[in-house]
């Protein structure tokens, strides 16, 4: 990048005239109450003493799918009156179906609200968003790993001309703060799906001469930064000459991106089978809205990967499992060339690995089916990645009665006796135990195996108490994947609540998970069968 001429005082007086000529900006719709925060204790302390709180924020209603055009619906800030204004927002086209749900999470942890009326195309990295502050944009950075940077628009134009013509109707008096004579900056140019030669980054830049730059050029430690960004579309395979879309806009910060490699099993000390990738980890997080001092449980607690993330938000984590050695660290190891595992793997370890072992209160080898705990409100999140019978057993203690064959003690297994626990079972005891222990506005996350062909809305499972969040799908096979499913409580449990579910004329379509691993395996065959087929031909 060359370093841009000083630009005189008529260009600056002659782009304030400009302003002061061009039309006056559409009114912003009345902004909406804040809710209330509910105030927080200390983890070690509401662990043991939990009470009913108030209720949570207002839960969020299901935004829009489609491109929306302009804002509102947004709580009004500490400053009464305070104006919106619009941020670009630049996401990672990863886990597409996971961004809206977790951005919209994090906007109302923030204190805002995510409108249907938001600029959003749900696959397109580039949304605009209308944000009361900048505290508040830097704040959803701090916790998303969807996106990658967020920028303060000042122009957006579907050409480089009315790119041009919306930089200058932008208002100077937000430009120069950034602008002064004794500050220091850069532009950086981003495109998605072209790459462009040094020589048009220059051309582009070069263009931007009419904006009223009075500092110097600093490639390396500038005080601000400037983005343009071009969007040439989502396919690689006819990428056209002009991009689709052109936005400018200043820096504000970065996502958490960093801690998908900060946090890879592969690097982490004690992992199962079953291990959660840690991207989805924070996802998974975020969705639940997990803020620090919160209690965060996990039934199916496994080697306590889903507890990793809550605790890097600051929250205290505990968890069960049926399975003993899981709990203890003990049998054989799930790494490559590793046969037994060692004697400081577990789960304490694993938090102590990151610095997090503050947070950690305890796993228990427990039964999921048969609840420990004694009654009460005790969790702000349940975030949970349930067996589905395919790399770990679905299994629950029995009786011999229970049981058609039972299980012998071993060092592969612990509990003595045990017996089948059907993916239905799981979900509907799941969805109880959230509805009774979770406080209100509290969230439960887990994850749903579906058999696609059959797939419909109609098999999430519902509980009274609970309202459905988000529903997003990750692709495990052709014919299989699993959903990410966010419910909320919204209703106190009652008695009443405590079978509601088994008079519901829909119980028996939930029955379907049952037959998940035969359905799963059943795909596996018949693709090996057509893999040998084609390898004879």
């Amino acid at each position: 990048m060359k370093t841009k001429p000083t630009i005189h005082k008529r260009a600056a007086a002659g782009l304030e005239k400009q302003r002061r000529l061009s039309p006056a900006p559409k009114p912003t719709a009345a902004p909406l109450p804040r809710p209330a925060v509910v105030p927080q204790r200390a983890g070690a302390e509401r662990i043991a003493s939990r009470r009913a709180l108030p209720p949570a924020r207002s839960p969020l209603g299901p935004p829009g799918g489609a491109c929306g055009a302009g804002g509102g619906g947004w709580p009004e800030m500490a400053a009464a009156g305070l104006a919106l204004q619009r941020y670009l927002l630049l996401l990672a086209q990863e886990h597409l179906e996971f961004r809206l749900p977790e951005i919209t999470s994090l906007l109302s942890l923030c204190g805002g609200q995510f409108s249907s009326q938001q600029e959003v195309c749900v696959n397109s990295p580039f949304w605009i968003l209308n944000i009361p502050s900048e505290e508040m944009a830097r704040g959803l950075m701090r916790r998303t790993v969807c996106a990658k940077s967020i920028f303060e628009l000042w122009g957006h134009g579907r050409s480089a001309g009315e790119l041009y013509a919306s930089l200058k109707n932008y208002p100077t008096d937000k430009m120069l703060p950034y602008l002064q004579p004794d500050s220091t900056y850069k532009i950086h140019i981003h495109t998605f799906n072209k790459t462009l030669t040094q020589a048009q980054k220059i051309k582009k830049i070069d263009a931007l001469e009419f904006l009223p730059f009075s500092g110097k050029v600093n490639l390396k430690n500038p005080e601000h930064i400037f983005w343009i960004l071009e969007d040439y579309g989502m396919d690689p395979n006819n990428v056209p000459e002009e991009p689709f879309d052109l936005y400018f806009g200043r820096w504000i910060a970065d996502g958490q991106r960093e801690l998908i490699e900060s946090y890879s099993i592969k690097k982490r000390h004690f992992i199962g089978n079953t291990s959660m990738d840690a991207c989805l980890s924070f996802v998974m997080a975020n969705h639940g809205r997990v803020k620090p001092n919160d209690i965060v449980y996990d039934p199916f607690v496994g080697t306590g990967g889903l507890l990793i993330s809550s605790a890097h938000f600051g929250a205290y984590v505990c968890g069960t499992d049926i399975d003993y050695n899981t709990i203890h660290g003990l049998g054989k190891a799930s790494r490559k060339n590793q046969k037994w595992r060692g004697p400081d793997e577990n789960i304490r370890a694993n938090l102590r690995q990151y610095g997090l072992e503050k947070y950690y209160l305890d796993a228990l080898v427990s039964d999921s089916s048969r609840p420990i705990w004694r009654k009460g409100t005790l969790f702000d999140a349940i975030i949970t990645d349930p067996p589905y019978g395919i790399r770990e057993a679905t299994r629950r203690t029995g009786s011999q009665k229970e049981s058609v064959k039972s299980s012998e003690r071993s060092t592969e297994n612990h509990i003595i006796i045990s017996s089948s626990y059907h993916l239905s079972d799981i979900f509907f005891d799941l969805l109880k135990f959230a509805a009774e222990y979770l406080v209100m506005g509290g969230r439960l996350v887990y994850w749903l195996p579906i058999y696609r062909p059959e797939y419909t809305e109609e098999i999430v499972p519902r509980h009274p108490c609970l309202k459905l969040i988000s529903n997003c799908e990750q692709m495990l096979s052709s014919h299989t994947s699993r959903r990410l499913i966010t419910m909320e409580k919204v209703k106190e449990f009652k008695d009443q609540d405590q079978n509601s579910y088994l008079s519901d004329g829909q119980y028996m379509p939930y029955k379907g998970h049952n037959s998940f691993r035969e359905k799963y395996f059943s795909g596996v065959t018949k693709r090996i069968a057509k893999e040998e087929k084609d390898n004879q031909k």
